[in-house]
């Protein structure tokens, strides 16, 4: 067109650009593709038939090295330990006493941390040294309770038993406690007897004497504590923790 019939100032037309279309896959394409899937499937198929058809190929033998059976017997078992019942260990209760009302038999890890100033300290420290079991009995006689404790640990060193004990004579000896180093328990090795200087006084009840007895044999700690209104002679708690010893 020329530009001299286009008046001056008239807007260009803009002329839409048409897409080309794609052009379809012939049909060759569409066969050798058939084709080819076919021949693989083709070839699979007699590579079974023809392994069908052949025998078996033995395999290889295993070198394996024969060992000789031993002579002689096996090594000897160790026959297993048997748990006894820890309060058949306890001296037998003295006669013309009563049963205490207060706790008694078994006692786990948190009752008997229970019976300490600071339960939550010695629930540790039971922890840590292997608490197993404990086991409590206690009688009265008059105004006069005695209870005796037989707690065992776990270590087959007796170091969970040795700790316990040594940590409890360690403060005994404090004015707080016994207030003196006790004496040694004959025939024990590692026990004391320990006799309170002064009672425990409290407003409106009587003064109360105590003495205490700590040992260990083996995995067991042996802990006797006596209580009475009146003055607890040594020889009292000596006799006691002797029968109680002789148990263990």
């Amino acid at each position: 067109m020329d530009d001299e019939r286009i008046p001056q100032g008239a807007p260009e037309l803009s002329v839409p650009v048409v897409p080309e279309r794609p052009r379809r896959r012939g049909r060759t394409t569409l066969l050798i593709a058939c084709a080819a899937l076919l021949g693989a499937v083709a070839g699979v198929c007699t590579g079974y038939v023809v392994q069908a058809d052949r025998e078996p190929t033995a395999l290889p033998p295993l070198s394996l090295a024969v060992v000789g059976q031993a002579k002689g017997e096996g090594p000897e078992v160790a026959p297993r330990p048997q748990d006894g019942d820890l309060r058949k260990l306890l001296a037998p209760r003295p006669a013309g006493t009563q049963k205490s009302d207060a706790r008694q038999g078994w006692l786990n890890q948190y009752d008997f941390a229970n019976g300490f100033k600071d339960p939550r300290w010695m629930f540790g420290q039971l922890a840590e040294g292997g608490f197993r079991r404990a086991t409590i009995e206690a009688w009265r006689r008059g105004q006069s309770t005695t209870e005796v404790q037989l707690i065992q640990f776990r270590d087959d060193t007796d170091s969970g038993s040795r700790k316990f004990l040594d940590g409890q004579q360690s403060y005994m000896s404090d004015s707080d406690w016994a207030g003196n180093d006790g004496v040694p328990l004959t025939g024990s090795g590692n026990g004391r007897v320990y006799v309170y200087d002064k009672p425990h006084t409290e407003a409106g009840y009587l003064p109360m004497y105590q003495a205490r007895v700590l040992a260990a044999r083996g995995d067991i700690v042996m802990d006797i504590r006596l209580y009475d209104t009146r003055p607890i002679p040594e020889k009292t708690a000596m006799s006691l923790a002797k029968r109680q010893l002789e148990r263990l």
